[in-house]
């Protein structure tokens, strides 16, 4: 009863042992290869996860273009800043303004202090240094990146009409 039922045919005459031997090997090659359903779970599973790393690597390279674009208009308004700023060696009035939650002091001119004051010259932020420019290169500026511009405030349109203080103007350049 230990003979398999090839060992029994080949005995009885009823198969060669080329054929058996040939059985062998389709079995076997049979038993390595995976299912048909398997198979198609398999290329499946390929597919999703070539398809989420696709994904993944547009979302890297969008990324990255993106960072590279705000780097390129960075050093462009940087040197936007360097080019067209005024210079400030003989100012000797101080201009107080508010950079985030902060106060902040350059020495300006008294020319340049007026028109600070008229809307003409803005300040912008170049590292940690602050700069005077005209208002032109100001827009300039804001249409490539409004964080390198100090906002400035409109003396006209920041107090309201029924103000009971209105007799009362606080000049804008009042000295600190």
């Amino acid at each position: 009863m230990g003979n398999s039922l090839q060992e029994q045919l080949l005995k009885a005459g009823l198969v060669s042992a080329h054929q058996a031997r040939q059985n062998r090997t389709e079995k076997r090659k049979q038993d390595r290869q995976p299912s048909r359903g398997e198979a198609d779970a398999d290329r499946l599973a390929a597919r999703k996860a070539q398809a989420e790393k696709a994904e993944r690597d547009r979302e890297l390279n969008r990324r990255r273009e993106e960072a590279a674009r705000r780097r390129a208009v960075a050093t462009e308004v940087a040197e936007m800043i360097r080019t067209h700023a005024l210079p400030r060696a003989q100012g000797e009035t101080a201009y107080h303004f508010v950079d985030g939650k902060l106060v902040k002091r350059i020495y300006v001119t008294a020319d340049q202090h007026r028109q600070i004051t008229a809307g003409q010259l803005a300040v912008a932020r170049l590292g940690q240094r602050y700069e005077l420019v005209p208002l032109a290169v100001a827009e300039k500026i804001r249409s490539r990146d409004e964080r390198f511009l100090v906002p400035q405030t409109n003396p006209g349109t920041t107090e309201p009409e029924d103000d009971a203080y209105a007799a009362y103007r606080v000049p804008d350049d009042l000295m600190w």
